[in-house]
C-alpha cells in the first residue's frame, strides 16, 4: 500500500482490520444482542424557511461515485447511465445543485468521492457545468484502495492478467478516512462548512433537501441518517437497532446476521427501518472523533468474500475488508435517525429499478428534483437473461420505456422486445420468445401476452 502511494490514515485502517481477520473476527451482530429502533418522522417536524436556507449555506454534499455498474454490465461511473430525457445522473445531480444555489443564496459545494476507475469519466462529463467547483475546494476526492486478500493465508492475492483486480475499495466507509487523509475536512471546516449531507449518487432521490438540513442543524446531533419503513423487497438488505450493551444505534448489514438470524433480519414487523445512506454529518464533530481516534473510527468490520476476477469464478477466492458509511452512527455519542419518505430514496441497483426510473412513474421538474406521479411504486421482475444487463435490457426498450403509472407489477419471462407508447395497467406478465415484439401503443391488461 506504501508502494502505490495509499495514504498513511488508510494503511493504519486497513492494518486495524487485518488485526481483527487474524484474530477470526466476523463482524456479526448475533440478534440476540440488539433491539428494534422507532424515531420521529420528518412529516412530524415543523422547520421555518428562514432556518431551512440559513442551514442550507453551511452544507456541503458529497455524493459517492466510485461505482462502475459492473453488475448492469457496465464497465464505466453508473452515474454516466442516461436516466430521464437524455440527462445521466450527474446531470440530473449537478442541475439539482444549480438549482439549490439560486433558490436559496448557498454555495453548496458539490464533490464527489471517485474511485481510481471513476474520476476520468466522471470529471470529463462535468466540465460543461462551468459554474459548479466552488473556489477553494475540488470536485472531487478519491476513495482509497487496498489488497483483496486470499482466503487461504490472508496474503495479497496477485492477478499478473489484470493487475488492477488485485485492489479494491475499502466499502463506504472509507469516506471518513479519506476524508482526513486527502485535507478536505479540514479544508471544509476552514472555509466556514458546519455540515456535510452524504448519499449515493444513484439515488437522485436524495437532495440537500433544506428542511432537513435545518432540522438536522436544530437537532444538535453529530451524525444522523435517513430511514425509510422496509417493505417486502428490503426483507434482505440491512437494518437499524440498537445494541443492548450500551444503548448505542447500530446499523446491521445482511453480511453481518448469522444464518439463524436471517428469519429476525426479514421480519418487517420486528426491525422495521432500513437505511437511505442519506447521511448528515456535524464537520467539527468528525474532525473531534477522528483525531481521539488517530484516524482510525474503526467502523465494524464487514468480510466479503469474492473471487479476485468477479468475472471468473474459477479464479482464487478472496476477502474484500469492507465497512459501511452508515455503520459511523455506533461511533457518535448523540446520534439520531429520522424517517423519511420514500421519496428520498430511490436507488439503482438492476434494470428493473431502472425501468421505474425511466417511465412517467415520476416526473422531473424545473428544480431537477423527482416527483413521483403514481400512487405506488409498481413491481418490475424483467428475465435476467435478456434484461439484466444495460445494453441487452435498452435493446428490448429501444424507443423508451412503457407507460407504468397505473400499474401494480411487470413480469417479463423471455426476449420480448418493447413498441413505442406501450401501457401497462395493473398486475402483468409478459411470456414470449425471441424476436417477439409488442406493438406500438399496446395496452397491457392482466394475463396479457405479447404480439410477434
Amino acid at each position: 500500500m506504501q508502494a502505490a502511494g495509499v495514504d498513511e490514515v488508510a494503511i493504519r485502517t486497513f492494518a486495524h482490520y487485518y488485526g481483527l481477520l487474524e484474530a477470526g473476527e466476523t463482524g456479526m451482530i448475533p440478534e440476540s444482542t440488539i433491539d428494534p429502533v422507532d424515531m420521529e418522522s420528518l412529516a412530524d417536524v415543523e422547520v421555518a424557511d428562514e432556518a431551512a436556507s440559513a442551514a442550507l449555506r453551511t452544507t456541503a454534499v458529497i455524493k459517492l461515485n466510485g461505482g462502475l455498474g459492473t453488475s448492469m454490465g457496465m464497465d464505466r461511473a453508473k452515474s454516466l447511465l442516461c436516466v430521464r430525457r437524455g440527462l445521466s445522473f450527474l446531470d440530473v445531480i449537478a442541475r439539482q445543485i444549480l438549482h439549490l444555489r439560486q433558490e436559496h443564496g448557498a454555495p453548496l459545494p458539490l464533490i464527489l468521492m471517485n474511485s481510481f476507475r471513476t474520476s476520468a469519466d466522471t470529471m470529463d462529463a462535468l466540465a460543461r457545468y462551468e459554474d459548479l467547483p466552488v473556489a477553494g475546494l475540488p470536485l472531487e476526492f478519491l476513495q482509497n484502495k487496498e489488497p483483496k486478500l486470499l482466503v487461504d493465508g490472508l496474503t495479497p492475492a496477485e492477478w499478473p492478467a489484470d493487475p488492477t483486480l488485485e485492489w479494491c475499495p475499502p466499502g463506504h466507509g472509507d469516506i471518513y478516512t479519506a476524508l482526513r487523509g486527502t485535507g478536505l475536512l479540514d479544508r471544509l471546516l476552514e472555509a466556514g462548512y458546519e455540515r456535510v449531507f452524504i448519499s449515493n449518487s444513484d439515488n437522485l432521490g436524495a437532495t440537500p433537501d433544506p428542511r432537513v438540513a435545518g432540522w438536522f442543524a436544530a437537532s444538535g446531533a453529530p451524525f444522523a441518517i435517513e430511514a425509510v419503513r422496509r417493505t417486502p423487497s428490503d426483507r434482505k438488505g440491512g437494518h437499524f437497532a440498537r445494541r443492548k450493551s450500551d444503548d448505542r444505534l447500530v446499523l446491521r448489514e445482511t453480511a453481518q446476521t448469522l444464518d439463524e438470524d436471517k428469519a429476525a433480519l426479514a421480519d418487517l414487523e420486528r426491525h422495521r427501518f432500513c437505511s437511505t445512506n442519506n447521511i448528515w454529518v456535524d464537520l467539527a464533530a468528525l474532525k473531534a472523533v477522528l483525531d481521539e481516534r488517530d484516524g482510525v473510527l474503526g467502523l465494524p468490520m464487514i468480510r466479503n468474500e469474492k473471487t479476485v476476477d468477479p468475472a471468473d469464478k474459477t479464479s482464487p477466492k478472496v476477502i474484500q475488508v469492507e465497512s459501511a458509511m452508515g455503520a459511523a452512527i455506533e461511533v457518535f455519542e448523540g446520534a439520531t435517525l429520522i424517517e423519511v419518505g420514500r421519496d428520498r430514496f430511490v436507488p439503482v441497483k438492476t434494470t428493473n429499478d431502472l425501468l421505474v426510473l425511466r417511465s412517467d412513474v415520476y416526473s422531473l421538474g424545473q428544480d431537477f428534483v423527482l416527483d413521483q406521479v403514481s400512487e405506488s411504486l409498481p413491481f418490475i421482475d424483467l428475465d435476467d437473461d435478456y434484461y439484466k444487463l444495460v445494453d441487452g435490457f435498452d435493446r428490448r426498450f429501444p424507443e423508451g420505456a412503457p407507460s407504468l403509472k397505473q400499474a401494480t407489477s411487470l413480469r417479463v419471462d423471455g426476449d420480448v422486445t418493447f413498441g413505442k407508447g406501450v401501457e401497462v395497467v395493473g398486475d402483468v406478465k409478459v411470456q414470449g420468445e425471441a424476436g417477439k415484439r409488442i406493438e406500438p401503443g399496446t395496452v397491457l391488461k392482466e394475463d396479457a401476452a405479447p404480439h410477434a
